[in-house]
Parts: structure tokens; C-alpha cells; sequence
């Protein structure tokens, strides 16, 4: 054998061996890789959520939006506080001591005099749908409240109910004394003389939260309030909480819950 071939299969030997090896170490890299994934499979996840597998990223998109709309349901209440004046929660459970607020005369009644503007706005904005809307009652003592609350007793005593059967009746309609909004200047009854068609009243309610009012007794929250539907009482609360209160559905009593579980 000449020297050249001689050369030549020592080489080819060398190659064999370092692919041999090379291949060797490469199971032996797998096999122990794949014993890290497998008690590791964490690990694991890690890195398939790195792959670029079709359709990854949009899973990652939804996830994404789906945590932001969260994030902003949770964080889209106004930046006001449940103690704030005009969130003052008067009902039977929240009854409320005789207080004179300031007020400021308003066609023929009495308001608040911090509200007596939108007062003013509103009623001219009503009058604008039906031209006889009026105001027919704003602020009222807790002596006018008793008064009203036993008139409507006896009328109802006289109609042949008894005393306890009058009480449940007109409690939902008139409140008792020292749970009526009235009391505060900050509730309103607006309304045509004859009375306030249905088809109306809700074209009102509609535009109320432009002014700060809503519409205090909706119908279907009579559970909550504790009052059936009235279409002619609202209650001013401020721009910002009536616009949300009426985009979310909410009567005074939800939207106090849902400030202070939020720490407002």
C-alpha cells in the first residue's frame, strides 16, 4: 500500500470516529433533555409558549383585551366619593334628621341652592318636549312629609282598609317621614297637570342625566328602592354620576354599593 491511501484511510477512520462520537453525545443530550422536560414541565411550556405556532399571537391578543376590559370594568367608576353631598342616600333605612338647606325658589317650589341651575335647565329642556310640564314639588319638611304620609293613611282608612292595610299601601307610593328625598331640596316632581304619560316620562329620563338628575324610582327596581315606579320624581345626584348611573342601569342605592366596595 502506498503512502497516499495509507493517508486517506486514516482520515476516513478519524471521521468515523468523530461522527460516531459526535452522535453519541447528541443522544446522550436528548435523552437527558428530554428527562429535564419531562419533571420539569413547566419548563416545558416555557418553551412551546415561545414557538411561533399559527395562531399564538391572537390567542395572546384576546388574552390581552380580555384582561384590559377587565381591568377597565373595574376602574371605570367616576372619581367621586360615596360622602359627597349630592350622594346623600335618604330611604327607610337611611332615615334622615329636619335640616334647612339653603334654598332658592324655582318656578313654584324650593330647591337646594347648589341645584337651582340645573333645576332651571331641566325643567326648560322638559318644556321643550311638552310645553306644559311643571314643577309641582321640591323640597318638603319633615313636618309636610308627616302630613302628607297621615293624610294619604286616613284617605285610604276612609276608602275602608284598616290601619295597618292603608300603612302597607301608602308606603309605596308616599314616604314615611324622615325617608323622603324631599327633605334634602335635592328631589324633584316634575310632571304634565293631567299626569305624566308613560311614552313621555321615559323621553324625560332620557335627558335628565344632562343636568345631574335621575329618574329616582325606575319601574323593576321597586325591590331596591323600596318605592314602586313613579315617572315624575327624580333626584339630582350630579352630571357625572346620573350619566353613569343611567349607562349602567343603576338606582342610588346600587351605585352607593358599588362606590364604597371600591374604597370611594
Amino acid at each position: 500500500m502506498n503512502r497516499a491511501k495509507h493517508i486517506r484511510r486514516k482520515k476516513r477512520s478519524k471521521a468515523k470516529i468523530f461522527w460516531r462520537t459526535f452522535l453519541a453525545l447528541l443522544l446522550l443530550a436528548a435523552a437527558i433533555g428530554g428527562t429535564v422536560l419531562y419533571f420539569q414541565p413547566k419548563l416545558w411550556q416555557s418553551l412551546l409558549a415561545k414557538v411561533p405556532f399559527p395562531g399564538n399571537s391572537s390567542s395572546s391578543s384576546q388574552k390581552s383585551s380580555s384582561g384590559s376590559g377587565s381591568k377597565t370594568a373595574q376602574t371605570d367608576l367616576p372619581d367621586v366619593s360615596s360622602s359627597d353631598w349630592n350622594l346623600i342616600l335618604v330611604n327607610r333605612d337611611h332615615l334622615q334628621e329636619e335640616t334647612t338647606p339653603a334654598l332658592t325658589q324655582v318656578g313654584d317650589i324650593q330647591v337646594d341652592s347648589r341645584i337651582a341651575e340645573n333645576t332651571q335647565q331641566f325643567l326648560a329642556a322638559a318644556q321643550a318636549l311638552a310645553p306644559e310640564e311643571t314643577l309641582i314639588s321640591g323640597y318638603r319638611s319633615r313636618a309636610e312629609q308627616e302630613e302628607l304620609y297621615n293624610e294619604n293613611i286616613a284617605a285610604e282608612e276612609a276608602n275602608g282598609l284598616s290601619h295597618e292595610e292603608a300603612e302597607a299601601l301608602v308606603q309605596k307610593r308616599v314616604q314615611l317621614p324622615g325617608a323622603s328625598e324631599h327633605q334634602t331640596g335635592l328631589a324633584i316632581d316634575m310632571s304634565v297637570p293631567e299626569g305624566q304619560q308613560d311614552d313621555l316620562a321615559a323621553k324625560i329620563a332620557e335627558l335628565a342625566p344632562q343636568y345631574g338628575f335621575v329618574l329616582r324610582y325606575p319601574e323593576g327596581k321597586s325591590d331596591v328602592t323600596g318605592v314602586d315606579f313613579e315617572n315624575w320624581h327624580y333626584r339630582y345626584v350630579g352630571v357625572e354620576n346620573a350619566q353613569y348611573m343611567q349607562q349602567h342601569n343603576l338606582v342610588l342605592e346600587e351605585y352607593l354599593t358599588m362606590l364604597k366596595a371600591a374604597g370611594k
